[in-house]
């Protein structure tokens, strides 16, 4: 006897069912490896549009020297260009480095405590903070985490109220 006495809709041909989604998640969306990739390369990508969209505001370019003035109009924009392609390749890589901590030291922790909650994020983002700021020092680091800490759990409050 059918447990469930409504009928069931058709699965649409080549259509993922239950058991692949189930699969996903398990091998993809609770991997802490996979969420470290993933975050690194989402944060790369991000960084780089990032980097591009600052450094099109920044003025702290190429001067406007009078050797790059006496330059034709191709060989300038062939220079602030690079200069531009520097800033969005540095902005990405620092943007990698810091979803790659924050995703991977989140699912560590969400797996040793067992709960999603509020508190995973604010503990990611602590250690986060932490480790990047652990060359200034301890009161820098204390700083990083504090700091981190309070944006993650702003950021984890937002998304969870904001339905």
């Amino acid at each position: 006897m059918n447990p469930n006495p409504w009928p069931q809709p058709a699965q649409q041909p080549g259509a993922p069912n239950q058991g692949d989604m189930a699969l996903f998640n398990s091998v993809f969306r609770e991997n802490c490896p996979f969420k470290f990739v993933f975050g690194g390369v989402t944060g790369f990508a991000l960084g780089g549009v990032f980097g591009i969209v600052m450094s099109s505001f920044e003025f702290a370019g190429p001067q406007l020297t009078p050797q790059l003035q006496e330059l034709s109009t191709k060989e300038q924009m062939k220079i602030m260009l690079k200069d531009m392609g520097n800033r969005s390749y540095s902005s990405a890589k620092n943007f990698a480095v810091v979803a790659a901590i924050f995703s991977s030291s989140e699912c560590f922790i969400e797996g040793y405590r067992a709960k999603n909650d509020i508190y995973n994020g604010a503990a990611a983002g602590c250690f986060t903070g932490g480790v990047l700021a652990a060359k200034g020092g301890a009161k820098a680091s204390a700083f990083g985490c504090a700091g981190f800490a309070a944006f993650s759990t702003a950021i984890d409050y937002w998304i969870r109220h904001s339905d």
